[in-house]
């Protein structure tokens, strides 16, 4: 009997099914808002970035965009596999590294990648070498040397983490 309350519950809200096509917030609205602000005041204005395509990361660009116009020039691409990697415990970081080396190029200095969290927290701590937390909205600010991007992902495989790191 459970069973079927249960299934009769979640055919009359179809949309509650779905996490991929759930909106943004107004908390969500809000916090975009806060967050962009404060990577234009650090001068972390991305080059390019790659996003997940859950409607909710779309529209928190929509709104970064709006906010910060030196989004609007950034060349984005938007990375369907972005959504589902953190159901893959440990993959997320080197997933990243594939995706940042094949979008990006040489004269790019800065990317800023976009999904869901559980994965992107590990990532985050691998990439810098320090247990990072990210919590809804949150950014990771990680800075490193390097002539390439190859040549910083082979330094993230080898254990040789970022330089400087901060979280807002």
């Amino acid at each position: 009997m459970m069973a079927k309350i249960m299934a009769e519950f979640l055919l009359s809200f179809p949309s509650f099914c779905i996490d991929h096509d759930r909106p943004l917030s107004r908390t969500g609205q809000s916090d975009a808002i806060e967050v962009s602000q404060k990577l234009q005041k650090l001068g972390w204005i991305p080059e390019l970035i790659l996003y997940s395509d859950a409607v909710r990361t779309r529209e928190t660009l929509a709104i970064m965009q709006e906010e910060v116009k030196g989004f609007l020039e950034a060349e984005v691409h938007f990375i369907s596999s972005f959504y589902s990697i953190v159901a893959m415990d440990g993959q997320t970081a080197e997933h990243l590294q594939h995706a940042i080396c094949k979008f990006s190029r040489d004269e790019i200095l800065t990317v800023m990648c976009m999904g869901h969290n559980r994965g992107w927290e590990e990532a985050a701590s691998k990439f810098s070498g320090a247990s990072i937390e990210l919590k809804t909205c949150n950014a990771a600010l990680l800075e490193a040397t390097g002539k390439s991007w190859e040549e910083m992902s082979i330094h993230w495989r080898c254990g040789r983490n970022s330089n400087r790191k901060s979280c807002i």
